[in-house]
């Protein structure tokens, strides 16, 4: 836990992870803050990095995105520049929401949202079977989201 955060500055952290649209005068109320001192924590907040940016979080199937895939890549090589092109390419593929270097069997880990299976099936063959280095990929379908928060813990 960053010892630079007080209780304070936890609690609203807390609070703003639940409902980003809280008002100063709620937060303020909620940690026993003036409006002005707790708009100046959450200034110091964002200017800090703690708090990296506002999102609304949608609802995957209102949007149609009702397929998870877990897509682990093996890629040819370890060279910073093989790397380094594998994630520029990776970054530009709208249906990649997250991309992680891992340790382990695989180099990347992808979670990827598609509408059904034909479309994750366009995506892999149209784009990621296409991805610089890419020599092996398992995909997992999720067949349920038994959890799922972007809340950290403080």
């Amino acid at each position: 836990m960053d010892t630079s955060l007080d209780e304070t500055d936890r609690r609203l952290l807390r609070l703003l992870q639940r409902d980003g649209r809280l008002t100063n005068a709620e937060l303020s109320e909620a940690v026993n803050l003036s409006p002005s001192a707790c708009h100046r924590r959450v200034q110091r907040l964002e200017t800090s990095g703690v708090i990296a940016g506002h999102v609304a979080l949608l609802d995957p199937r209102a949007v149609g995105r009702t397929t998870t895939v877990f897509v682990e890549i093996g890629l040819s090589g370890q060279a910073d520049e093989l790397l380094d092109a594998f994630e520029r390419a990776v970054a530009r593929i709208p249906d990649v929401l997250e991309c992680h270097l891992m340790a382990g069997s695989a180099d990347y880990l992808l979670k990827v949202a598609a509408r059904d299976a034909e479309d994750f099936a366009a995506i892999h063959r149209q784009k990621l079977a296409r991805l610089p280095g890419v020599v092996r990929m398992q995909s997992s379908f999720s067949l349920k989201t038994v959890t799922r928060t972007t809340a950290l813990p403080l």
